[in-house]
């Protein structure tokens, strides 16, 4: 935002700069060529004189080699009647032979400037035009190593300065907008990061921003009060669910048919330990924090070693190419245990004991992928595995769609399809964006 402000600013102060400073450059142009002819003027009134008192053409052409000599330019000519011409530029063109008929001077713009022709009247011949002498002066145009390029350098500088000036202003007040609402952003993106959240610091800067700044801590202070209310609401859960299975629990043990006791007390302990998952689950935010980053590689290689002794167990070929290190992904630890436990879960309950196990963790700087392979059955055809609810083998459907949860949760996906070692492929990418 600041560097945008800035080069807007640049560009609205170069354009009005520019419609201002580029006709003050012409004027000045134009005023330095007016002064010129203004001097060619008086010189052509002393010369006229000289040309009109005397017939003498060496002090005529002493004169006017004085004037040439004293300023570069002007170049004075006199061109007499008899096409003698006393200067540097003794042709005659229509223009010379329109004055000395005439009898009127005129101003001409030439190649590089201008030109003044003024016609001499002299007693002896003024019924004579074609006997009057004509002089010429040609004003060069001012160019950059005269007065015109000092000025226009100025003109420069000044532009210059004003520029800098003004994107120094321009600077300033982009800064007391941008630093707040950076102070803000800093701040929001850090809520929860360690578990707390703390309410805005005091915002300085234009009533828009302090503005802002208010309405952050007022949702942060309504995200404390939900927080808090959610905490009181799941130990409530824990505490009254917990007494009504305790109670359940001492009536089962009184039923006297023992494969009714034995599936009673079977489906206490998954009810209690749904409850447990549930409130564990609810405290999730309080215990990992909002944001939670997990070095992914490690959670995940560390799990697969922990299925390793089922499969000697089982005589199972377990075969794992591990990479050692990666990026941390925006996951928890359980998270990921609980995926990778999924996908070794359903590995081991629906292929045969012999079936071989292949795992790849392969990681980089941006994501994770990890692979899992077996050499059973392989999955149903034409059947989406990861959808929740959805399995070909009897069970429940809930395993992949979790690990697909958890990769979408990571910026990742799951895709599953046919191994070279005859059964399923389920391949995870964890990203960490």
């Amino acid at each position: 935002m600041r560097r945008s402000l800035l080069v807007t600013a640049a560009a609205a102060i170069s354009m009005v700069l520019l419609a201002m400073l580029v006709p003050m450059a012409v004027l000045v142009r134009s005023y330095a060529l007016e002064d010129r002819l203004a001097r060619a003027a008086l010189e052509v009134q002393a010369v006229e004189t000289v040309v009109s008192r005397s017939d003498d053409k060496g002090s005529v052409a002493q004169y006017v080699d004085k004037l040439n000599d004293e300023d570069g330019h002007t170049q004075v000519t006199v061109l007499f009647p008899d096409g003698i011409g006393v200067g540097p530029d003794e042709g005659e063109d229509w223009r010379v032979l329109d004055a000395r008929n005439t009898g009127r001077a005129r101003v001409d713009d030439v190649g590089g400037g201008s030109q003044i022709l003024v016609p001499v009247s002299r007693g002896g011949n003024s019924g004579l035009p074609s006997q009057t002498p004509v002089i010429r002066v040609v004003v060069d145009e001012p160019g950059l190593d005269s007065v015109v390029g000092a000025a226009w350098g100025l003109l420069a500088l000044l532009a210059l300065a004003l520029l800098a000036g003004s994107l120094v202003v321009v600077d300033r007040l982009g800064r007391s907008f941008v630093q707040p609402i950076r102070q803000l952003a800093e701040h929001t993106q850090s809520l929860g990061s360690t578990g707390t959240i703390e309410p805005v610091a005091a915002v300085h800067g234009p009533a828009e921003v302090q503005e802002l700044g208010g309405a952050i801590d007022r949702l942060v202070g309504r995200i404390q009060l939900l927080l808090a209310r959610e905490r009181e609401s799941v130990a409530d859960l824990s505490h009254r669910l917990r007494t009504p299975v305790t109670a359940l629990r001492l009536r089962v043990e009184t039923v006297e048919d023992d494969d009714l006791r034995e599936r009673l007390a079977g489906d206490l302990d998954h009810l209690q330990a749904t409850v447990d998952e549930i409130v564990r689950e609810a405290r999730r935010s309080e215990r990992e924090g909002l944001d939670p980053r997990t070095d992914a590689v490690a959670v995940i290689a560390e799990r697969v070693r922990h299925w390793e002794a089922l499969a000697e167990d089982q005589g199972r070929t377990y075969e794992v190419d591990l990479a050692t290190s990666g990026p941390l992904l925006r996951a928890s630890s359980a998270d990921l245990e609980a995926m990778v436990d999924v996908l070794l879960d359903n590995v081991f309950s629906h292929t045969p004991d012999d079936a071989a196990v292949r795992i790849t963790l392969g990681a980089s700087a941006d994501r994770v992928d990890l692979v899992v392979e077996d050499a059973g059955p392989g999955l149903p055809a034409g059947l989406d595995a990861t959808g929740r609810g959805e399995s070909g083998a009897g069970s429940t459907g809930l395993g992949l769609s979790i690990a697909a949860r958890t990769a979408q949760d990571a910026g990742g996906e799951v895709t599953t399809g046919a191994s070279d070692m005859g059964g399923a492929r389920v391949a995870v990418t964890l990203r960490t964006a």
